[in-house]
C-alpha cells in the first residue's frame, strides 16, 4: 500500500494539498449517496416515491414545492450541523501544523466538516457551495449564512413543517448555496473568491503533495482538479480510495476508506 512511501513524500513536501469528496465524511457517519440503493437507504421516503439524488437535488423544487425541496436539504443541514468530523481529519490538522499551515484543501463536499474540525475558511474552496450558506431563489445575488434558521422535517413525509428561510432583500424563498443539477442559478460568488485565493497559493514555488480522499469517478470534479494540479504545478498525488484507488502513472493509490489510511499514516510518521 507505499504507506512508507506515502509518508516519505509528506516529510519532503513544503506544502499539503487536500482534496477530498464525498468518501471523506463516511467515516464520520454521513449517509454515501454512491447509487440509488445508498441514497435510499439513507432517505426511504424518496424510494417510495421513486426519486433519485439527482433528481431531489435540484433547484426546481424550490420553487414547485419549496417545503419538499427544504425538507431534503433541511434534513441534510441538520445532519451535518450535529455530524463531529471523524480523527482523520484531525490526523490531517496535525500534518498541516508541521507545514506551518501552509495547505489548501479543494473539496466536493457541502458540509463545512472541514471548518468544524479547525481549518481555516480561508485556505478552503468549496467547488459546489456550501449548504451552511443560503441565497435567493430569484437570483439577488446575496450570500448570506444559514446559521439563525432551524428547519424541523417530518420524518414521515421528509416536508419542512416551519416558516422557511427567505430573502432578506426581497423576501423570495431562500435556498442553500449549492451548486445542484441542471442548476443555472447558483449564484457563484463565494466559491470563486476561494478558487482565486487557492490559485494565488499554488503558484508560490513549492514542492507539494496531494492527499486526495474519498473522490469517485461518479462526480469527478475532485478527480480532475488533483490531476490538473499534479500536471500543472509537478506535485506528487497520494490517491486514498476504498473503491477508485488507481492513479496515472508514478502516483500512490491506496485502497483504504480515509480514516484507516490516515491513522496507518500517522502510524508511519
Amino acid at each position: 500500500m507505499n504507506i512508507e512511501k506515502t509518508v516519505e513524500l509528506i516529510e519532503e513536501a513544503d506544502g499539503i494539498m487536500i482534496c477530498a469528496g464525498a468518501g471523506m465524511g463516511v467515516d464520520s457517519g454521513l449517509p454515501d449517496f454512491r447509487g440509488n440503493e445508498g441514497f435510499w437507504k439513507a432517505y426511504p421516503p424518496y424510494k417510495e416515491l421513486g426519486l433519485e439524488f439527482t433528481e431531489m437535488a435540484n433547484p426546481a423544487w424550490f420553487k414547485s414545492k419549496p417545503e419538499f425541496a427544504w425538507g431534503f436539504y433541511g434534513h441534510r443541514l441538520n445532519l451535518y450541523r450535529k455530524t463531529i468530523p471523524h480523527k482523520g481529519f484531525e490526523i490531517l490538522l496535525e500534518l498541516t501544523k508541521k507545514k506551518k499551515d501552509n495547505y489548501f484543501i479543494f473539496t466536493s463536499n457541502v458540509d463545512g466538516q472541514f471548518q468544524k474540525a479547525g481549518f481555516s475558511g480561508d485556505n478552503i474552496v468549496e467547488c459546489h457551495g456550501s449548504i451552511h450558506h443560503l441565497q435567493c431563489i430569484d437570483g439577488c445575488g446575496g450570500i448570506w449564512e444559514a446559521g439563525k434558521y432551524d428547519i424541523i422535517v417530518e420524518k414521515e413525509t421528509m416536508l419542512a413543517k416551519n416558516d422557511l428561510p427567505h430573502c432578506p432583500k426581497c423576501e423570495s424563498i431562500a435556498r442553500p448555496n449549492i451548486l445542484m443539477f441542471g442548476d443555472w442559478e447558483w449564484v457563484s460568488v463565494r466559491t470563486d473568491t476561494q478558487y482565486n485565493k487557492m490559485n494565488k497559493w499554488l503558484v508560490q514555488k513549492q514542492k507539494l503533495v496531494l492527499i486526495e480522499l474519498g473522490a469517485g469517478t461518479a462526480v469527478p470534479t475532485v478527480r480532475y482538479m488533483s490531476e490538473s494540479i499534479i500536471k500543472r504545478y509537478n506535485a506528487s498525488l497520494i490517491r486514498i480510495n476504498i473503491h477508485e484507488s488507481n492513479v496515472p502513472f508514478g502516483q500512490i493509490g491506496i485502497s483504504l476508506g480515509a480514516l484507516e489510511a490516515l491513522e496507518l499514516i500517522r502510524g508511519k510518521g
